[in-house]
Parts: structure tokens; C-alpha cells; sequence
């Protein structure tokens, strides 16, 4: 019983006593420095000294926020202490060779982006507005400076310094965009109510339509003339042909595959589709009888997009198995790869009378470029603002181009040379999971395949919109529309600026080195079977000209009396019953009959 009074007697001493008496006093998720003060933990390790003793920056086995880690200390440096002539490493790891040649080759930012001392990049407009964007606090440091000075602050156009900061502008006529990129005024195209032509003048907007359109009184719409359009969309049931109302509609091939992408040449009315399961392209012509269709050629796997220049009859593709853009002529016979070393290509698209050749890849770098029918002249028309563009369309009369995001769910369009881009069409419950797309009239066409439906909107913002088909359990996939104003006639553009061709420019596409050279830039007639030469303005060439042939008309009589004083007559006779083919010279002997 005493040592058990004792016992009681000391814990009732010890709870008197204050325990925490000289320790820190941190709640959960603080770290509690040497000196006892208390920081986050997420300025741990983190390359500033927040304790003020630089408790926070020691022991550390890694490093946040791009500091620099001191191994042999265990400590933490920030990132504006590497390279900067003085020590801050025990061993002088912050200074060697090798640390600062890495720097050096660190990821360069963005000409309208500004990089922090961290190596952090942000938007140049975010430099000295007061507000600390860099992590390491950088850009709002030295803003007495100009930033103008350096790289025009990222601005393509006028750089305008500011007390704090400074701004981009843009010429008469033009318009900032995205803070730091002038783009042209288009009046036509900011208003966005003609469907093809538009004229500008005081003011006001005149619509017009192309030939081969007529322009309705009522509505300013542009409508096709000639060959109803109807409407071809791959499914897995086979391809399918419908009128653009979906009120008809009939299999036109019963081959079960998982549906593809599908394009056409309008003018023998002939059909291209493949499946990606496959590497094999097949054609039909829709105006034969049996609809049966042949093998074009055997490219690749995975093929995700098709499309037809009709001016030069080859056929373009894309694949994610090659990773490439290929090309093929429209009879098979010689194929190529053009684009090699792309991404995750989902689409293709030519317009073969400007000479431009358009894809769209998705994946870890998504974007949609341009170049030209060679292979040559690419650029970024769309790299920011997209997330998964798995079909592209040419609005010809306007000269735009229209891409469905199945990631934003949005149809957009943008005009050839990167300009004017424009949302037309949200997600609307019809939008979730596009794969074809076409332009037509005043619309845009598209398949759906969480809905199984062929959709369309107007093409102006999306207004509108009509369900033309639903196909029930059928999956669509690719989509193309038949009219022969989709593929207008027209001049071949040629490689060379401002040059247009009659006839194909495209002479050695299929060689390593592919050119664009016209064949006749002045005189061929492309899509004629015989070139006729005109008549020339000097009558020298006359003179020349009659003279060759009549020289050679004199040759041949004298050939043909050295013959006759060697041969027998009845040799002679003879000649009386030859026919010369076409292709036969009567000057060359050797066509003619042996005499035995």
C-alpha cells in the first residue's frame, strides 16, 4: 500500500505539471521549424527559406517548385541561385558546368509567354500586373524595365510599354486575338450571314452565290442547282445511301466491318470507304448495276480519314498504325507517303484548285495543319483550344475549314490561312461522340455514334438543328455528301505562287523528291484527251515548220526510189494492199511487209 501512495503521488505531480511547456505548439499539416515556428508543409523542400532559420530548406530528399536540391547538404536552393556566380550548395553543385549546360537547354516558353527565373512559363500579359504569377515571384520583379525590348513582348504586331507592364496592339484593320496575335478584319465573316459570296461596301453586306447556286429570295440562302444531294455514311452494317431529309435510304453494300472513314469523286459518282481493321481501300461505281465493290489498293491499318482531289484524281489518307499522310493515284497503280512522323492522325481534307492539302491529329500534341500538295509549306493553322479533332470539312465558297472536338464536343471552323475562327456548334446532346463531317449549302452534316444519328445545323452558329436520321442500334462512322457542285471544276494551282496550271501540276508526286511542276502552265486543258496547240503570233515558225516537212517529204521519195530500183515488181505491187495502223510510219521500212 505505500508503493502505491507513492505512486498516486507522483501522478498527481506530473499532471500539475505543465507538459507543454517548451515545445512548439503546430497543428496537423504545419511543419515545425528549429526556432519553433510554424510553416505548411507545402513550402517544404521547396527552395525558400519560409522559417527564416532554413530549417524548412534542410534534410531534404527532394526538391518542389523547380529548386535545386544540394545533395551533399540535403538542402534546398532556389531556382534563381543556380549558375549565379556565387555558392549556395556546400560542394558547389549549383555552379558546375554540367548543372548550368542543363539549364541552359531547359524548355524554352512561348513567344507570347514569359519565363520565370524557375523556368516556369506564363502569359507575358501576366508580367508586372501586380499580382505574383511565378511561383518564385519573378515576374513581378524589375518592372521598371521595357519589356517591349525583348522579343516585341511576345506581341506579332505594336508592343506599347506601360508604367506597369505593357500591352499589345494591332494596325488599322486588324484585331487582337489571344492577347498577343493581330488577325484581318472581315466584315463578311464577323457577320457571318452569307453563305458563300459576300460584298462589303459602306457598310453594308451583299450576298451572292457561286455559279450553279441559286440565292433564295426569302431566306439569303445559297441553294444547289442541278443533281439532287444525298447523303453516303458508313455504318457497320455496311455503307449506306439517304437523301439529306433521311425520309429515304437504302444499304448500298452488306459487308458487316467496323465502319470507317467514306469520300467519293463526284463526277463518275464513285465511292471510297475502308474499315480500320483492315489495310484494304475499296471503290464502287454507284451507277453500276450490281453495286459491287472491287479493291482499290492495300495501304495500312487504321485508317482514319479518306479524301478525293478530283482535279488531279489521287486519293490522300491518314493512319495511326504508319503515323502518316499518304497518297495514292485514283487507279491504284502507284502509292506514297507523304507526311511521316505525325501524332495520332484522325483526318484528312484537299482542296486541290488553291493547292492545299489539310489534316487534323489528336493525341499528346493536338492541331490541325496545312501544306501543300507536294508535302511542302506546312504550318499550324489550329495547336491551342483543342483537345480531339476526329474530322475536318471544306466549306470551298467560303473558304473555310470546319473540325468536330469529340473531347469539347464542338463543331468550329477557321479559315484557310489560320484566321477567323469561330465556334458554330456546342455539345447538345448530339454531339457527344462525332465521327463524319460535311459542309453543304448552309449547313453543316454530321454522324454521332453515342446516338446513332446523322445530324446538321446551320453552318453560320449552329442554329437549327435537325436529327435526319436516327439509325437505331447501327453505329455511323465516316460521311459524305454527292453533288457535283462539291467539286467544282476549275484551274489546278500550281507550286509556284500566283501560277495556275489548265492542266495537273502534280507531275512527280510519286518520285522521292515530290514536285509541283505545270505541265503546260499557259496552254493545257486538264481533263481533255488531246492538248491543242494555238496558232503562233509570228509566221516565222510557219515558214520553219513548212520547210521541216517538206524536207522530209523529199527524203522519203528518195528512200522510197533507192527501195523500188532493188526490189522485184511484184514487190512493188504489193504495197497497194498494205494498210498502215495509225501508229505505223510509212518512212520506217521495217513496218513494212517481208517480201519472200
Amino acid at each position: 500500500m505505500e508503493h502505491l501512495g507513492a505512486l498516486l503521488l507522483l501522478l498527481t505531480c506530473v499532471s500539475r505539471f505543465p507538459l507543454t511547456e517548451g515545445f512548439p505548439k503546430c497543428t496537423t499539416g504545419l511543419f515545425v521549424c528549429d526556432n519553433g515556428g510554424c510553416v505548411p508543409l507545402s513550402q517544404r523542400c521547396d527552395g525558400v527559406n519560409h522559417c527564416g532559420d532554413g530549417s524548412d530548406e534542410i534534410s531534404c530528399l527532394s526538391c518542389t517548385n523547380g529548386s535545386f536540391h544540394c545533395v551533399a547538404a540535403a538542402r534546398c536552393v532556389s531556382a534563381r541561385s543556380i549558375c549565379d556566380g556565387k555558392l549556395d550548395c556546400s560542394d558547389g553543385a549549383d555552379e558546375q558546368l554540367d548543372t548550368c549546360a542543363l539549364l541552359s537547354k531547359a524548355q524554352t516558353c512561348a513567344r507570347s509567354e514569359f519565363r520565370c527565373a524557375n523556368g516556369q512559363c506564363v502569359p507575358s500579359s501576366w508580367r508586372c500586373d501586380h499580382s505574383t504569377d511565378c511561383v518564385d515571384g519573378s515576374d513581378e520583379e524589375n518592372c521598371d524595365q521595357n519589356e517591349c525590348e525583348l522579343n516585341n513582348g511576345g506581341c506579332s504586331h505594336m508592343c506599347i510599354d506601360l508604367p506597369f507592364g505593357f500591352m499589345c496592339d494591332c494596325p488599322t484593320g486588324m484585331r487582337l486575338v489571344q492577347d498577343t496575335h493581330c488577325e484581318d478584319v472581315d466584315h463578311c465573316l464577323d457577320s457571318d450571314v452569307c453563305d458563300q459570296i459576300c460584298a462589303h461596301s459602306n457598310g453594308s453586306l451583299a450576298c451572292e452565290c457561286q455559279d450553279g447556286y441559286e440565292l433564295t429570295a426569302k431566306t439569303g440562302q445559297c441553294k444547289a442547282t442541278g443533281a439532287v444531294a444525298h447523303v453516303v455514311v458508313s455504318t457497320h452494317e455496311g455503307v449506306k445511301w439517304m437523301d439529306l431529309s433521311g425520309s429515304e435510304q437504302r444499304n448500298i453494300t452488306y459487308k458487316r466491318v467496323s465502319p470507317g472513314p467514306v469520300t467519293a469523286l463526284n463526277a463518275n459518282n464513285t465511292i471510297y470507304w475502308t474499315s480500320p481493321e483492315n489495310d484494304v481501300i475499296y471503290r464502287m461505281s454507284l451507277d453500276s448495276s450490281d453495286h459491287r465493290p472491287a479493291v482499290l489498293l492495300k495501304a495500312s491499318t487504321s485508317i482514319q480519314g479518306l479524301a478525293v482531289d478530283w482535279i488531279h484524281e489521287l486519293l490522300y489518307w491518314v493512319s495511326t498504325s504508319t503515323r502518316a499522310l499518304h497518297v495514292a493515284s485514283l487507279n491504284g497503280s502507284k502509292q506514297r507517303q507523304l507526311i511521316s512522323g505525325l501524332s495520332r492522325p484522325t483526318a484528312v481534307a484537299v482542296q486541290p484548285l488553291l493547292g492545299y492539302l489539310f489534316w487534323a491529329e489528336s493525341g499528346a500534341s493536338p492541331r490541325i495543319e496545312r501544306v501543300s500538295l507536294g508535302g511542302t509549306s506546312r504550318i499550324a493553322l489550329i495547336n491551342s483550344s483543342i483537345r480531339s479533332p476526329v474530322a475536318i470539312s471544306l466549306d470551298i465558297p467560303r473558304g473555310l475549314l470546319y473540325w468536330a472536338d469529340s473531347g469539347l464536343r464542338t463543331i468550329s471552323r477557321v479559315a484557310f490561312d489560320g484566321q477567323h475562327r469561330k465556334m458554330v456548334v456546342e455539345s447538345n446532346g448530339y454531339l457527344d461522340q462525332p465521327f463524319g463531317l460535311a459542309v453543304f449549302e448552309s449547313r453543316v452534316y454530321w454522324s454521332d455514334q453515342l446516338t446513332n444519328s446523322i445530324c446538321s445545323a446551320d453552318k453560320h452558329n449552329g442554329n437549327m438543328l435537325q436529327v435526319s436520321q436516327r439509325l437505331g442500334s447501327v453505329s455511323p462512322a465516316g460521311l459524305v455528301i454527292l453533288q457535283p457542285l462539291l467539286q467544282p471544276a476549275g484551274h489546278a494551282a500550281c507550286g509556284i505562287p500566283g501560277e495556275l496550271c489548265l492542266s495537273a501540276c502534280i507531275t512527280d508526286l510519286f518520285s522521292e523528291k515530290p514536285q509541283l511542276i505545270c505541265t503546260d502552265p499557259q496552254h493545257a486543258n486538264f481533263g481533255l484527251s488531246e492538248t491543242r496547240t494555238p496558232l503562233p503570233d509570228s509566221p516565222f515558225p510557219w515558214v520553219l515548220s513548212l520547210t521541216v516537212i517538206i524536207s522530209l517529204l523529199l527524203v522519203g521519195v528518195v528512200l522510197w526510189r533507192q527501195r523500188s530500183e532493188f526490189c522485184a515488181p511484184r514487190s512493188l505491187s504489193l504495197l497497194g494492199d498494205v494498210t498502215l495502223k495509225e501508229s505505223q510510219d510509212p518512212l520506217l521500212l521495217s513496218k513494212l511487209p517481208v517480201i519472200t
